[in-house]
Formats: structure tokens, sequence, C-alpha cells
């Protein structure tokens, strides 16, 4: 990065931040981004790596306008009564801002899947088929409250050779905004249009519903947030959806499930970042092992300060014991609580663990904590969720925790990508045909 512009990065960057947001509709800025993405398609790994460089230190350099910004967002939060949940996601903790960083130097040194052929095999008639690793093309990813999300997903986009379209929600409005003119910025400075990454200066609701109706110019639409926005992208996209839905997350505890082992799993699953869609949300016990772990795991719970609803059985045997614990009713076993409560229900055996699974899961995670290496099999093979643990907490799934560095979500629809989506999940293949002269007959 030359002097001048370090120099002019570190003056009033506010004031470029504002004047690059001038007046655009959004289907000026979907018809840019597609002109935009045959450059980012076309480009170097090389290159790639220098624009995620950048952005690096240019995220360093101007780390306390970012802060400012977010200190905004997070006043405007709490005058407007947001819950803290919503709190905890918006704000730019230290951590925070360093997992941003760790994420760009994270996603730089996975390998550039595009253009990489595979699975070449020669026809009865010499032809060479195979296939070859491309970019999707334009994606709209509409989010709310987590402002590193913005910066997750535009480096995901930019290794995969996509160009991507950013709609946050209105309460990260000022975080979103400087982060975005950063990331057009790093760009801007590789011999990039800076318009591979955008963001939608609206938000009011009328601009989602007109970003999912751009089918000319995107190719794919990623929503992540809450059940309300999910709906209403899916139920009203003109474009291809891929849900990154809520987290209805299971843990099944087996009647031959280590007592000790287990309840630290569950206490980490549920209490470890309550507020995230991969935290428990439902505990499943059998029967037979009950006895033994439920008093154990209540007082466990109680320390952890986490509340429970039970089922009828469980709350009937322990409600003298624990006064913590309050009696479910059927809308539990379908809620994302995103706190410190947890469903709690006993079961007669595995099949009836799955079948509950089944009728009120969202195909985010289960977990099942057994010694019983058939049982493990068997649950592992039946449960199609997006990802389904053995013995471990379900905050694992996660891109970082899985190995794809970071994650533009998890995705809870069952096509293309199912689970977190990292660089490679960003990508499609066509067939390419290596052949010597041949003509069909």
């Amino acid at each position: 990065m030359n002097n001048e512009h370090n120099n002019k990065t570190k003056g009033d960057i506010m004031n470029r931040v504002q004047e690059a947001a001038s007046a655009i509709s959004i289907e000026e800025i979907a018809e840019k981004a597609n002109e935009a993405s045959n450059s980012i398609a076309n480009a170097d790994s090389k290159t790639k790596i220098n624009v995620l460089e950048t952005l690096k230190n240019l995220l360093i350099e101007n780390k306390s306008a970012i802060i400012t910004e977010n200190t905004k967002d997070i006043e405007n939060a709490k005058s407007c009564g947001l819950g803290e949940a919503i709190t905890d996601r918006l704000f730019i903790s230290e951590k925070t801002f360093g997992s941003m960083i760790a994420s760009i130097e994270d996603v730089m040194k996975i390998k550039d899947p595009i253009g990489e052929i595979e699975n070449i095999a020669a026809r009865p008639n010499g032809l060479m088929v195979g296939k070859m690793r491309i970019p999707l093309g334009v994606i709209g990813i509409i989010y709310e409250s987590r402002p590193n999300v913005t910066v997750d997903a535009s480096i995901l986009c930019l290794l995969s050779g996509n160009a991507v379209i950013l709609r946050g929600g209105s309460e990260a409005f000022n975080s979103n905004r400087i982060l975005a003119y950063i990331i057009s910025e790093s760009l801007k400075i590789n011999g990039l249009p800076p318009e591979t990454v955008s963001m939608v200066p609206y938000t009011d609701r009328s601009a989602v519903k007109e970003l999912i109706s751009q089918k000319k110019y995107i190719d794919l639409i990623i929503p992540r947030g809450g059940e309300g926005l999910i709906s209403f992208v899916t139920e009203n996209s003109k474009i291809p959806v891929i849900k990154h839905d809520k987290g209805i997350c299971h843990i099944y505890v087996d009647k031959d499930a280590d007592i000790k082992k287990s309840i630290d799993v569950v206490i980490n699953a549920k209490a470890q970042r309550p507020s995230v869609c991969n935290a428990l949300e439902t505990l499943l016990v059998h029967s037979g092992i009950a006895v033994k772990f439920i008093p154990y795991m209540f007082a466990e719970l109680e320390r952890a300060g986490i509340n429970t609803r039970t089922d009828g059985k469980i709350f009937s045997d322990y409600k003298n014991k624990f006064n913590f614990i309050e009696a479910a009713d059927d809308v539990d076993w379908d809620t994302e609580y995103l706190s410190l409560t947890l469903s709690v229900k006993l079961v007669e055996n595995m099949n009836e663990a799955i079948i509950h699974i089944e009728r009120h899961g969202s195909d985010h995670t289960e977990a099942i904590l057994t010694e019983n290496y058939t049982n493990a099999l068997e649950f592992i093979k039946r449960v199609n969720s997006s990802c389904v643990l053995i013995n471990a907490s379900t905050r694992f799934n996660d891109g970082f925790e899985l190995g794809l560095g970071t994650e533009i979500g998890i995705s809870t629809s069952k096509i293309h990508a199912f689970g977190p989506m990292g660089v490679r999940e960003l990508t499609t293949t066509k067939f390419i045909v290596f052949g010597n002269y041949q003509k069909r007959l």
C-alpha cells in the first residue's frame, strides 16, 4: 500500500463513506455487481489474496472509526429496547474484531478452488469428461445483527470468485456501512471493481423485496437471521434461496452415556454462547439413565443459571427438589430460545428421540452422547440434519471449527450446500470435455 493512500485512509474515513453512499437504486446496485462479477471470477489467486491482505491492513488502520460506528449502533439498539441476544450479536468487542482479522488470515490460507478440474474420466469414444469448479456469480446476502458477517461473507465470496450484495439489518447499519466501504477500497486498490462488494443503503423491508426480485442480475440469495426474515425471503424471492434458518438443536443422552462427560457437554452446548444458532435448545434423555442422570444434570444446570422447561414426568418427579424447573407446553419443543433456557424431555428409546427430532427439529445440528458404538452409528445414519455429532457439543457445527476457515452461515436447505458454507460451498461446477475431433454418430 503506497504512502499517499495510507495517509488518505488515516483521514476522516467517515466523510468518504458518506460520499460513497450517494443515492442509487437497488436495480443499479445489482447491475453494477453483475458487471463486476466477471472481473472477480477471472481474477487470479494472487490478486484475490492481495485484496484480503489489503483489507486486513485497512481494518486495523481504521479500527477506532469502526468501533465508533459500532457504538452508535449499540446505543441505538439500547434506546429502541432491542433484546440482550440481539445486542450481544451486534457488539464488535475486542474479541470480535480479532476474530474478523483471524478470519481473513484463515481464508488467505485456503486453496483457491476456482479452475480446479475434478473427476476426469474416459468415455468409450475417447472423450475425456470432467468438471471444472466455477463461481456462482452474484450472491445477495440478507442478514441481521452481526456486523462481522459483512467481513466474513465478503472474504468468502471474493476468494470463491463471486460478487456480493450485502443487506444487513437496520440495527447494524453504521457498522456495516463502514466495513463495506473498507472492503470496496481494498478491491479498488488492487485494480478490481469496488462494486464487487456492495451494500444496500436502505433499511426498510421494501428494499429486501426489491433485492430478491433482481433475477436478471443476482444468481443466489442467502438469508440468515430470525424466522420472520427467513420466511419473508423464501416466500417472496424470485431468485433461488439457500436458507440459513433457526437452530432448534438437540442432544440425545443415550442409556449407555457417560454421565459426567455428558453433563459437561450439555452445559457447554447450552451455556457457552446461548444466543447463537448452534446452541442446544432441547435435551432428550433415555429413561434407562434418567434416575442417575437427571438429578446430577439439574444440579449442574442450576449452578450454570440455566432454566428448564420439562415434560410432565420429569416435572412431577423433580418439581419439589428443584425450584428452577417449569412444565413445558407444546410450543417449547418448537422454540429457539437463544437464551439460558433449555427444554428437557424423557424418551423411552433412541427411536422415540429420533421421531421427536424429525417432528420438531430444524435440520440444523443434533448430537448423541453414548458409549455404545452401534447406537452412535445408527443415530448419525438416521438423523439427517446439517451436522450430526457423536459425543461432542452442538457448538462445533461452525465453519472455523470444522476446518472451513470461516463460514457465510449454516445452510439448512438440502440443496447445493448443507451445513456450514465456506469457500468451496460458494462455487459450483461446469462439465468440461477434452476431445480429439470426435463427431457424434
